[in-house]
């Protein structure tokens, strides 16, 4: 799903839109799992009893709230994240309820790189770094191909044309 166009500014284009890592989703799809095959066997074990229908009704309510709060808040949440390169800036959303924003004009960003494990890089996904105007470094998790979004990032900074200096130019002027 492309980022809205109608939040950007007037000649600003998408260049990366990214969800963070399908990693994220492990944990929730393993508790659903263990949700369902639980109060699977939970019913089971209750057979034909007369007394069984309140008890398969409360399984019902218990296994629907664990799978709300262990698998659907967090695949919400992870849907509504979003990690978006434009021509101009980097922004990043998230939040369901309370939504939470941050954008970093390129010609703030003072240098990017990345980070990833040896599971990371099994995966295909790292911890980006930006250092800019501000005070601390921002590190985004879990970006997908960090590799070629820091790549992606560093070549928008330099070949941004807001910059002051531009290659082959004496002093920034042609």
């Amino acid at each position: 799903m492309a980022y809205p166009d109608d939040l950007l500014s007037s000649g600003e284009h998408v260049v990366i839109h990214k969800h963070p890592h399908w990693k994220m989703l492990i944990f929730p799809v393993f508790w659903l799992l263990v949700v369902v095959a639980l109060g699977t066997y939970l019913a089971g074990l209750l057979g034909d009893q007369s007394w069984a229908t309140m008890v398969w009704i409360a399984l019902a309510v218990v296994g629907a709230v664990l799978i709300l709060w262990l698998t659907v808040a967090p695949v919400v949440r992870w849907r509504t994240t979003h990690f978006i390169i434009t021509s101009d800036r980097v922004m990043y959303r998230e939040g369901v309820f309370k939504r939470t924003g941050l954008d970093i004009p390129l010609a703030r960003v003072n240098s990017v790189r990345f980070q990833h494990s040896f599971m990371d890089r099994l995966l295909g996904c790292g911890t980006l770094i930006i250092e800019s105007a501000s005070d601390e470094p921002l590190e985004f998790d879990d970006i997908p191909s960090v590799e070629k979004v820091h790549t992606m990032l560093y070549r928008e900074v330099n070949d941004n044309p807001g910059d002051d200096f531009y290659p082959g130019t004496v002093d920034g002027r042609a």
